[in-house]
């Protein structure tokens, strides 16, 4: 039989892991508060009824959105990968303009610039982006769907709201008088549009730029990047470029960007011609890119596998999406 003093040890000790298990338990909720919290993204004006959506890293947003306010209507760029902030940025929107929602351009197709597509068709918008945007975006998503892969997520990838209107290289939209100019660049995947608004000097650049944000290789040509990136630092002159992920950003992060991509394929080119591949040109590359880049968002995501991404691309090996016909 025990004691009364080992009774009262064993209730202490009790009371301590009610304690614990009690502190363990806020401890959880307050992290799960403190992220539910956290904004998706933050509503940027840019001046001239231009504004940019920016995403957090960490949010449902995914990457940067933004609308353009006409004399007859908006246009919305990019939709964001989760319908909830979709349906945020529709009634931040109302609260900017009661004018109606007549477009969204798609800046290509990945998964994070277009699950809230059937938010503003719903709200009336026609739906305009590059041809392959709409080959690709029931088919090639599957590959960006994040672990586990389940049958909803798969389905709600085969009903993702295509385009209405594509183009092959370039399209003039209009909201009333205020035009607005989208046109293709090979870069990033193949089928990318920027958005250039002419009277504000303001250019959507989608994912053919991040600002201090490792790139999303996996679809990638980054010797058609580079060259892209060339031609719009000609073509636009903007007081800002959006990117599709990271702030505002200016002529100088283009600059900064596009040394990355240059200085990966260098690099990578180089491990190759002294013979090594795979794991071996990663552990080659990867240090020296994280000290000059580790800071950047999705180095951990996305530093290595672009590495190796590089590689098949510099060897002819890299699997990318087909455009029709071809």
């Amino acid at each position: 039989m025990l004691n009364s003093c080992k009774l009262d040890q064993m209730a202490s000790v009790v009371t301590r892991k009610r304690r614990l298990k009690t502190v363990t338990a806020l401890m959880v909720f307050a992290m799960a508060c403190a992220h539910a919290a956290a904004p998706d993204y933050r509503l940027q004006s840019l001046g001239n009824g231009v504004w940019a959506a920016i995403a957090s890293d960490d949010g449902l947003a995914g990457g940067n959105a933004g609308f353009v306010v006409g004399d007859d209507g908006v246009l919305v760029i990019d939709t964001f990968q989760d319908p909830r902030p979709a349906q945020a940025l529709l009634a931040g929107i109302r609260k900017v303009t009661g004018l109606p929602i007549r477009f969204v351009v798609n800046t290509h197709y990945h998964l994070d610039h277009v699950n809230g597509n059937d938010v503003f068709r719903a709200a009336g918008a026609t739906i305009v982006a590059h041809r392959n945007v709409r080959e690709w975006m029931r088919t090639e998503n599957i590959k960006m769907l994040d672990p586990p892969v389940t049958a909803e997520k798969k389905a709600r990838v085969a009903s993702l709201t295509l385009p209405d209107v594509v183009h092959d290289s370039h399209l003039d939209l209009y909201l009333g008088s205020r035009r607005i100019e989208v046109r293709y660049f090979p870069g990033h995947t193949g089928g990318d549009s920027v958005v250039w608004i002419p009277d504000a000097k303001i250019l959507f650049a989608g994912d053919m730029l991040w600002k201090e944000h490792v790139p999303n290789l996996i679809d990638a040509t980054t010797a058609a990047w580079v060259e892209s990136l060339d031609a719009m630092q000609k073509d636009y002159k903007p007081a800002a470029w959006v990117p599709g992920h990271g702030g505002i950003a200016s002529g100088n992060d283009v600059q900064t960007f596009r040394t990355y991509l240059v200085e990966l394929r260098a690099g990578v080119q180089r491990e190759l011609a002294a013979g090594r591949s795979g794991d071996a040109v990663v552990r080659a590359l990867l240090a020296g890119m994280q000290a000059k880049y580790g800071k950047w968002g999705f180095f951990k995501d996305y530093a290595a596998a672009g590495i190796l991404q590089t590689a098949d691309e510099w060897r002819r090996t890299k699997r990318l999406p087909v455009a029709p016909g071809r």
